[in-house]
């Protein structure tokens, strides 16, 4: 068990990676912070839920999982803790978002509104930034560099 923590944690000491992870952390967290919390216009944490199970049909571990990844697994890349974890969480949860409701709508967003849903290209940069920070580390100036150097 150790020895899986321990390459867990284990880190390439690069800001590339930092700011891959910085990036990937601050453009979910206002997300989390709309399921969890209901800032930023969301429905909070008890509306998420409710839409999510009833409106999207989701199980509710599932609704769950989404709120939980997006709100505690952004601060977590935020502060470069556990990232390993979190971004293979963010990769599941968004490939799960484009086979359930991106895809049949087609690579772009829905910038002006004439497409029934949004595409998958946003899904895309998030699962490329999660990946590279899956397979090196959370880079220089983190909680991981920090641990494993000990």
């Amino acid at each position: 068990m150790k020895n899986l923590v321990t390459q867990l944690l284990k880190t390439n000491p690069n800001v590339g990676l930092s700011i891959a992870r910085l990036t990937l952390g601050l453009v979910i967290l206002p997300h989390g912070a709309q399921k969890l919390l209901g800032l930023f216009g969301g429905y909070g944490y008890s509306g998420t839920m409710d839409f999510l199970t009833t409106q999207m049909g989701l199980p509710s571990i599932v609704a769950f999982s989404v709120i939980m990844i997006e709100f505690f697994g952004s601060i977590s890349l935020v502060l470069g803790f556990f990232s390993r974890f979190w971004t293979i969480a963010l990769v599941g949860m968004f490939a799960g978002i484009i086979i359930t409701t991106q895809l049949e709508h087609g690579f772009f967003m829905n910038w002006f509104g004439n497409q029934a849903g949004e595409g998958y290209e946003y899904s895309l940069l998030v699962i490329g930034l999660a990946l590279s920070v899956a397979v090196n580390g959370s880079g220089k100036w983190s909680i991981d560099g920090l641990i494993s150097k000990q």
